[in-house]
């Protein structure tokens, strides 16, 4: 009798781990679905709702930790990477889950993040810049061309900040040959650029700024958000 117990709870347990690995799967493709209808994307989005069991997280209508997958992302007809979004304290009643409705589907926090490749941001430089790349918390920039009529060919360091027109990239320090010998505010005036990215798909605007190898890591992050609040984006291509 006891191993025969035995082997019922076993198949029961099995039957819940089961029953729970497939309800997460199910409800992962339903918000994919909803986020691809929301942001007119061509693909669905990996979505990844973290904690274990996932059952007791749906019935609850409570979820700690769902991120979602994004991929490119086009604004204003600037194409960053690797998008994510990254939900905690999602609540999501189960009702409106069943129905496939986001009506009511709220984080508590939600951040997105992506990375500008430096041949986009190259793309808005001045002529000038030849070559960007991370040092420290700012950007090295490689010059060659002329400011107001000085020969210039040589190296000089650029801030990166957000501000409500995107990404300003502004020198702080100029150290070419020609170039060294103008005050830096005219340096300024002919090689500062923006990066028209200012906002993130949710719906807040860059707040971080992260110099990496292979560009710009920017996030933004929003409190209290509604699902269906978030600001829609274009046509991804």
């Amino acid at each position: 009798m006891r191993k025969v117990l035995l082997v019922l709870l076993i198949l029961v347990a099995a039957g819940l781990v089961a029953a729970d690995r497939l309800g997460v799967r199910v409800a992962e493709d339903k918000i994919g679905e909803q986020v691809a209808a929301q942001y007119n994307l061509q693909e669905r989005p990996d979505v990844t709702i973290h904690g274990i069991p996932f059952l007791t997280q749906a019935v609850g209508g409570e979820y700690k930790h769902i991120e979602v997958a994004i991929g490119d992302w086009t604004q204003q007809g600037v194409t960053v990477t690797g998008v994510k979004v990254d939900m905690r304290g999602v609540a999501a009643p189960l009702s409106e889950v069943t129905k496939g409705s986001a009506a009511n589907v709220t984080a508590r926090t939600a951040t997105a993040s992506a990375v500008v490749p430096y041949d986009v941001i190259q793309k808005q430089a001045p002529k000038e810049v030849k070559r960007i790349g991370p040092k420290g918390d700012d950007l090295s920039v490689d010059l060659t061309g002329n400011i107001l009529n000085f020969p210039v060919n040589g190296t000089a360091v650029v801030e990166v900040r957000p501000t409500a027109k995107g990404i300003a990239i502004t020198p702080v320090s100029v150290g070419s040959n020609g170039a060294a010998q103008i005050p830096l505010a005219l340096v300024k005036r002919q090689l500062t650029w923006v990066v028209p990215v200012s906002d993130l798909p949710v719906g807040s605007r860059i707040s971080k700024i992260e110099p990496t190898a292979e560009g710009l890591r920017v996030a933004a992050t929003a409190e209290n958000v509604r699902l269906n609040d978030l600001q829609a984006a274009p046509a991804q291509k």
